[in-house]
């Protein structure tokens, strides 16, 4: 059920660090008991190896996939939703994606979050570049 609250409140690529209050503030409203955030952190290691620090590399239209992504949700679920992708060089422990989903319990706005993670990987052109501690690099999603 679409209603006029189930809206796209926030769909942002930038090169700037993120903030989560902003993207639950997004969807946060008094028709809603839970509020799902997801924060997606550079973490110091990937496949066994030492990861130093990653690149994000986004598409020009990016932006315009990760809207398109959040407004099928929005509308299939009926739910309001906010995805900001940070994009440039990140350290471990920066931010690289938040999330949020609001609904009136909590099932559907966890199991709405993460199938928005999921799709925005899928779907949105932005590209992982990891550095490794032993100088070697690898691209993540460079093809997909």
């Amino acid at each position: 059920m679409t209603t006029p609250e189930a809206t796209v409140r926030l769909a942002r690529i930038s090169d700037q660090p993120l903030d989560p209050a902003e993207v639950e503030a997004a969807v946060s409203g008094p028709h809603y008991g839970a509020v799902v955030v997801f924060t997606g952190k550079v973490r110091d290691h990937d496949g066994g190896q030492a990861v130093s620090t990653l690149e994000y590399s986004a598409h020009p239209q990016a932006e315009r996939f990760m809207r398109t992504v959040c407004a099928e949700l929005a509308t299939t679920y009926g739910l309001p939703v906010a995805a900001v992708h940070r994009v440039g060089a990140l350290t471990i422990g920066d931010l690289a994606i938040v999330v949020a989903v609001a609904s009136a319990h909590r099932a559907e706005a966890f199991a709405v979050c993460a199938e928005l993670v999921d799709r925005i990987k899928r779907e949105v052109p932005i590209w992982k570049r990891q550095l490794f501690a032993d100088g070697l690099s690898e691209w993540v999603n460079a093809c997909g």
